[in-house]
Parts: structure tokens; C-alpha cells; sequence
């Protein structure tokens, strides 16, 4: 059995174990430590590797020291020209300051918090002097950097260093977005209107003026029409005349052949005349 002695001694070894645990912390690559001794700083340690500490009485909090991301919603500004945006901005930041950092914000998530209210207040601040047409402009460029300027100052107060603000997005509101397009269909259908008002105006225009045309065109048609019918009878029967004269005799029995064509062209006609009836003249000469 184990006297007092080896009690003691396994007692003091176990002592020494703890104290030893609670005497050493690690830094990884990444990160940065603040020792704390009663909840007062002491130091701050950057270098990574295995570091001591007094145990019991200090405390480490290990804070990132790589680039971190802050993508706050979106909130509603507005702007100079009395318009209003929803800007959804993102930013880069790093903390370089444990000790101040500590003291004004302690952790990660309280100093988002801050610096979220910072990137706003810069926002609205910077926004608020310029118009929608500056930021469609060249000078868009300047107002982006008088933004990060800002946010850069005040977040150095909280012992964070802001690499970069970038407004990934500026729309209007949904509201404002839903009344300019109702605007601007009103405003298409009033036009689309005028242009079916002004086109069927037009179109009753070419077809009166067409109607016109044909009415003028067959007017004059019919009246060339008349004339050269009228050209034609007249040598027609200039022609004819011509041609009776030369033997009168042969234009007589011709008319004579042509009556008789017409009288008994339909097998239906009945005449009642008498044989000695001068129609019958070259009919009956024929038949003798």
C-alpha cells in the first residue's frame, strides 16, 4: 500500500501538471493573442508558436488576423437629389489593434456590429451630398473613395484596419421600381396610341388619295376609250363609204345578206311579207 509520502509526491505531480497546462497556449498562423491578467491586458502577441502564460491568474483571447468579410443588408438611402437607393455594400477589414480592440468592442461579433453602424453612417453621410446622376457618372469613382476614406477613419477608433468598401449593388425601391415602370407603360401606350392614331389617319389618306387615282385614271380611260372607239367607228364608216362607192350594186346585195342573216339567224322569227317585198329583192333574184 501507498504511504503518506507517495501521496504527497503524486499529489505535488498532478499539481504541477495543471499548472504546466494552464501555463502554455498556442498561437496558430492566422491569428493574434491579447493575455489577460484579472481581466486587464498585458500583452499582445502576434508571432505564432507556443507561448506561456501564468497560470490561474492570466487568460488568453485569440482574436483572427487574416482578412475578414462584412456583408451587412442592404438599407435604403437617400441621396442629394431627394431620389432614394437600397444599397448593398461590402467590406474588408482587419484587426491590427487586439488591445483596442478589446477595450472598445471585445469580440468579433460585437466589433461586425460596430463597424456595420460605421459603413451606414459613411454611407448616408457620403450619399447623402451626391446625386443619382454623379453616381452614374465618372465622379462615381471619387464618391466610392470619399466612402471607404470615412469608414477607414472612424474604424480605426475600434482598432480595425478597413482594406476595402465596395457597394456591390444600388437599386431603387421595389416601390419606385413598381411605379416608373407603371409610368413608363402608360407613357408607351399613350404613344402606342398616338402612332395607331396618327398610321390609321395616314392609311385613310392613301386610300382616299387612291381612290381618287382609279377614279381619275378609269375617268380618263373611259374618255381615251371613247375617243379612239369614236376614231374607229368614223374611219370604219370613212372605210365602208369608201368602199360602197366603188361598186354600189355589190354593197347593196352584201346589206341585203346581212339583213337576212339577222332575220333568220333565231329558227323561231316569223315574217309576213310579201314575195314582191323589196327585202326579197336579191333572195328572190337568187331563187330564179
Amino acid at each position: 500500500m501507498m504511504n503518506k509520502i507517495q501521496y504527497v509526491l503524486l499529489a505535488a505531480v498532478a499539481v504541477v501538471v495543471i499548472l504546466a497546462a494552464g501555463s502554455i497556449y498556442t498561437v496558430n498562423e492566422g491569428e493574434q493573442a491579447l493575455v489577460l491578467q484579472f481581466g486587464r491586458p498585458v500583452r499582445v502577441v502576434k508571432e505564432p508558436g507556443l507561448k506561456l502564460k501564468m497560470p490561474m491568474i492570466q487568460n488568453v483571447v485569440v482574436y483572427d488576423a487574416r482578412l475578414l468579410n462584412l456583408d451587412p443588408p442592404a438599407q435604403e438611402v437617400v441621396l442629394n437629389d431627394k431620389k432614394r437607393l437600397d444599397v448593398d455594400s461590402f467590406t474588408r477589414y482587419r484587426i491590427i489593434d487586439p488591445l483596442k480592440f478589446y477595450q472598445t468592442v471585445r469580440n468579433e461579433y460585437q466589433a461586425q456590429s460596430k463597424l456595420a453602424e460605421i459603413v451606414n453612417s459613411s454611407l448616408r453621410k457620403v450619399l447623402g451630398r451626391s446625386t443619382l446622376q454623379e453616381l452614374l457618372s465618372e465622379k462615381r469613382t471619387q464618391i466610392m473613395n470619399d466612402i471607404s476614406a470615412a469608414v477607414k477613419h472612424d474604424a480605426g477608433q475600434i482598432g480595425v484596419s478597413v482594406a476595402d468598401v465596395r457597394i456591390r449593388r444600388a437599386d431603387l425601391p421595389v416601390e419606385v421600381l413598381q411605379a416608373i415602370n407603371a409610368r413608363m407603360k402608360t407613357e408607351r401606350e399613350r404613344e402606342a396610341k398616338e402612332f395607331r392614331a396618327e398610321g390609321s389617319q395616314e392609311a385613310q389618306k392613301i386610300r382616299a388619295g387612291a381612290d381618287k387615282e382609279k377614279t381619275i385614271i378609269l375617268a380618263d380611260a373611259e374618255k381615251q376609250a371613247q375617243i379612239i372607239r369614236g376614231l374607229g367607228d368614223e374611219q370604219a364608216i370613212k372605210i365602208w363609204n369608201e368602199a360602197a362607192g366603188q361598186d354600189k350594186e355589190f354593197f347593196a346585195f352584201y346589206r341585203s345578206l346581212m339583213a337576212y342573216n339577222n332575220a333568220f339567224v333565231d329558227g323561231n322569227t316569223s315574217l309576213v311579207l310579201s314575195p314582191e317585198s323589196e327585202f326579197f329583192k336579191f333572195f328572190g333574184n337568187s331563187m330564179r
